[in-house]
C-alpha cells in the first residue's frame, strides 16, 4: 500500500501536503475494505488492513485518524479521546506510533489525557462506553481539566504533523514509491 508519486512531486510537496498525500490513499483503501466486508465483525477487516501497513504507515494512520476527529472542537477532542482510549489496542498503537516518530510531547499529552479520563472513570472498553458529548456541560470539574489539554493538543498537533512529515521525507521508502 505504498503511495506512488514522481520524484518531482515528492520533492515539491510542502510538509503537510506530503503528510496528507501519504495518508489519504490509505484512508480510501481502509474505507473501501470496511464497506466491502460481509461479516458484521469489521474488527477483523481493520486488523488485516493494519497488518499490511509499514510501521511508519501504521503510526501515521492511527494518529491522523485520531487527529482528524479530535481537532474539530474541545467537545470532539474529549469524546474521541475517550472513544480511542476505550479501545486499548488503538490507544496503545497511537502511543507506540508517537514513540516511533520520536514525538515525546504528544506522547506525554496522550498520557495526561489518559490520566484525566481514568480519574473520571471513563470506560476502558467499548462494551461499557457511555460517554456523551454533553458530559463536559454536565461536569464543570472535568471541563476544567479537558480545556487546557485541548489547548495543548491544538499546539502540539501542529508540531506532531511537522515531525511526521519530516520523518516521511527522510524515510520515503516506508511511505512512497518513486516512479520516474
Amino acid at each position: 500500500m505504498i503511495v506512488k508519486m514522481t520524484r518531482r512531486e515528492f520533492n515539491s510537496l510542502p510538509q503537510e501536503a506530503l503528510y496528507k498525500a501519504c495518508f489519504e490513499p490509505l484512508l480510501l483503501v481502509y474505507k473501501s475494505r470496511v464497506v466491502e466486508q460481509i461479516t458484521k465483525n469489521d474488527s477483523i477487516v481493520k486488523e488485516q488492513f493494519y497488518k499490511q501497513l509499514t510501521n511508519g504507515q501504521r503510526a501515521l494512520f492511527v494518529f491522523q485518524v485520531y487527529y482528524e476527529h479530535a481537532s474539530n472542537s474541545m467537545v470532539e477532542f474529549y469524546w474521541w479521546s475517550a472513544y480511542f482510549m476505550a479501545q486499548p489496542k488503538i490507544w496503545s498503537a497511537m502511543k507506540i506510533g508517537l514513540q516511533y516518530f520520536g514525538d515525546d510531547a504528544m506522547l506525554r499529552l496522550l498520557e495526561e489525557i489518559e490520566e484525566v479520563l481514568k480519574r473520571y472513570n471513563h470506560p476502558s472498553s467499548l462494551e461499557k462506553f457511555t460517554v456523551t458529548r454533553e458530559d463536559l456541560d454536565n461536569n464543570r470539574e472535568l471541563l476544567a481539566f479537558i480545556s487546557p489539554l485541548y489547548g495543548k493538543f491544538d499546539e502540539t498537533a501542529f508540531l506532531t504533523i511537522k515531525i511526521i512529515s519530516e520523518y516521511v521525507r527522510n524515510n520515503q521508502r516506508e511511505f512512497v514509491q518513486i516512479e520516474d
